[in-house]
């Protein structure tokens, strides 16, 4: 079975998009659109794991659609759809829950972070998402998936769903899933504490730098950011133990496409209200164009629905012979 090279990735719509979002993730998938056939997904089934108020989802579902498009993901060069409007996603889903074991699931971590002490209480759905995760992939038959850390062991669930599923029916029909490694900035933590990831749930809003950020807030943000009394030094793997000093030089070599240490020598010896003074700099030079495309696309949210809907009959068309041959092979009939 030859397979063209197809990348799926998406977002949950929950809360504001963020800088890491963007550094981490959409970034680097506006620069697969060259070189993949690449599917970019809202993933709002993914969202409603935990309570979403239906209004809130229903806006926050565009406005992660104009962060997608306001950062580069071009809807004529991708397909850019909501995960709901295909509902393949749901019923693939079911069959892996099907194949998908319980020792399985009961490794995935996240479910163990997000449910806590509290587990009792969780959504079946929170417990088994990581199947719908990979009907997400497989519905496709991506052989690629660009994941950071935090996402490896889902990945990782997906290639033994399909492996048992291609064992146990005797067939070829999903290819083995590939990681496609994130570029530099692939994990940009919190501005307030620079061992957790920057987050859209943290509390505190000057953790994070969201993408509809006007510019005194970046810079206040920016100024405001935790680091410590050193100066800068001259190689970034003096960086060590420096955990807020190392993000933020991180944060300044993801939006230039320099090296960390590049950055280092040419801040070598200097504090931090210097450094952070030119990562003010960079940072709003590089975020308005989003800022303002994000907020002329939320001034008409029919033409975010548009394209969407264009994009959801763009994914249906890949998703829907794959969907037939896969219920053929499981035995239904239709």
């Amino acid at each position: 079975m030859t397979i063209k090279n197809r990348v799926f990735s998406g977002a949950q719509p929950t809360g504001d998009m963020h800088l890491g979002n963007y550094l981490g993730a959409f970034k680097n998938w506006v620069r697969l659109q060259d070189d993949y056939e690449c599917i970019y997904c809202v993933v709002d089934m993914h969202a409603i794991t935990v309570w979403q108020d239906p209004k809130a989802l229903a806006q926050q579902t565009r406005e992660a659609a104009a962060a997608y498009i306001a950062t580069g993901v071009d809807p004529k060069k991708s397909i850019l759809f909501n995960q709901s409007q295909v509902s393949g996603h749901a019923e693939l889903a079911w069959i892996f829950n099907c194949v998908s074991r319980l020792g399985w699931l009961n490794r995935m971590t996240q479910f163990k972070d997000k449910a806590g002490k509290n587990r009792e209480k969780a959504s079946c759905g929170l417990y088994v998402y990581p199947n719908l995760m990979a009907a997400d992939i497989l519905l496709y038959q991506a052989t690629h998936v660009p994941v950071g850390d935090d996402q490896k062991q889902h990945l990782e669930l997906t290639r033994d769903i399909a492996a048992k599923f291609n064992h146990d029916f005797e067939t070829d029909i999903f290819p083995e899933v590939e990681p496609v490694i994130m570029a530099e900035g692939a994990r940009i933590m919190s501005l307030r504490d620079g061992e957790k990831k920057m987050s859209k749930s943290d509390p505190s809003d000057m953790s994070r730098i969201t993408l509809t950020d006007d510019p005194d807030t970046i810079a206040k943000k920016i100024r405001k950011a935790r680091t410590d009394s050193e100066p800068l030094p001259g190689k970034a793997i003096d960086l060590e133990g420096r955990a807020g000093a190392k993000n933020l030089i991180g944060i300044y070599a993801a939006m230039t496409d320099r090296s960390r240490d590049s950055i280092c020598a040419e801040f070598e010896g200097q504090g931090f209200a210097e450094f952070k003074q030119a990562l003010v700099d960079v940072a709003v030079d590089h975020l308005s164009p989003i800022t303002s495309e994000m907020s002329r696309l939320l001034n008409d949210p029919a033409e975010i629905d548009r394209a969407l809907k264009v994009g959801s009959e763009r994914a249906q068309e890949i998703a829907a012979p794959i969907l037939r041959d896969i219920k053929k092979t499981v035995g239904f009939i239709g």
